[in-house]
């Protein structure tokens, strides 16, 4: 029989690439996308004709529980999320209701019918951690109202899988890029702004800190990371990362250099744009992945950077 997935946050960066995984491995896809006065959803418009596609809001658990009731799928993947670090401090009961609650929401309307479950956690837990990469077993440290909703929605899922037998994952995913990332993360803004200062439509870019320090790796890969996690035959948590960390700076090289551009002439730092509580590095370890999901990443840094450049330069 053909299997039923949801996938929440569908029409944003992760949701499109793992939307046309499952189409290829036969899913029947659903997606759960917001209303908007405007379509948001030119990142899935190419596979739009073979999703099933339902209007909803993972902050309001009635509707939620109604498209779970109606499609009733053998698989759950929550993406969906406020996920704009910097914003989080901005809209704090924002990002706890959509991040956090919103994932509870789920976990309630799923408890005893079965339903594997995925949780898109984040690298944003181990905020205030320093040193050698980070695994499964390194205590959290959340440094901004994003990561601090996102360790409640961690531990909902553990509790439900502890409580309630639900098979129940986390995916505490490091950073993960692409052209489709959103224009407000600093790795698009970096590479849009190389793109039009080489046209000739831009003469600076702003940014904070340019020696925060990143484990960055392709949204490609790590969604294939979370087919794998709901397939083991027994539900557990695991990091997915590259194990390589980069700083800003090192984007910046990579981005600008690729068009002969020297990014020290173009870039200034805004102080608006640091972070009340910087983080400073992240970086995962993600050997328990290698070992039991036989997942291992298969784009390089520098081959990421030169994707999204490209992809940059051939957009109107």
């Amino acid at each position: 029989m053909t299997k039923k997935a949801i996938i929440t946050g569908v029409s944003g960066q992760d949701g499109s690439y793992l939307a046309e995984l499952l189409l290829q491995k036969g899913y029947e896809v659903h997606g759960i996308i917001r209303r908007h006065s405007t379509p948001a959803t030119s990142r899935i418009d190419h596979i739009f004709s073979d999703l099933h596609l339902h209007y909803g809001d993972v902050t309001d658990a009635s509707s939620t529980s109604n498209i779970i009731y109606d499609v009733k799928p053998d698989e759950i993947y929550h993406l969906a999320a406020q996920s704009h670090v910097r914003t989080s401090f901005d809209i704090p009961v924002a990002t706890a209701q959509a991040t956090g609650i919103g994932t509870l929401n789920i976990l309630e309307a799923i408890k005893g019918k079965g339903i594997k479950f995925y949780q898109a956690s984040s690298s944003e837990l181990y905020g205030g951690i320093y040193g050698a990469a980070t695994d499964e077993t390194v205590p959290f440290h959340p440094r901004s109202p994003y990561a601090i909703a996102k360790l409640f929605a961690y531990w909902s899922t553990v509790n439900h899988r502890e409580a309630y037998g639900t098979f129940a994952c986390n995916g505490i995913l490091f950073n993960h890029e692409s052209p489709r990332r959103g224009e407000t993360f600093v790795t698009k803004k970096i590479v849009k702004a190389a793109v039009r200062i080489a046209r000739g439509l831009q003469d600076k870019l702003f940014l904070g800190n340019l020696d925060a320090r990143r484990d960055w790796g392709f949204a490609g890969d790590f969604v294939e990371a979370m087919y794998l996690m709901l397939q083991q035959p027994k539900a557990d948590d695991y990091v997915v990362a590259t194990g390589v960390a980069h700083t800003v700076r090192d984007f910046l090289d990579v981005a600008f250099g690729y068009l002969n551009l020297d990014w020290k002439q173009y870039v200034e730092t805004d102080p608006r744009l640091y972070r009340p509580t910087e983080v400073d590095m992240l970086l995962g370890d993600a050997t328990k992945a290698k070992r039991v999901l036989g997942w291992t990443p298969k784009v390089n840094f520098g081959e990421l950077v030169q994707m999204m450049v490209e992809s940059e330069m051939e957009s109107k």
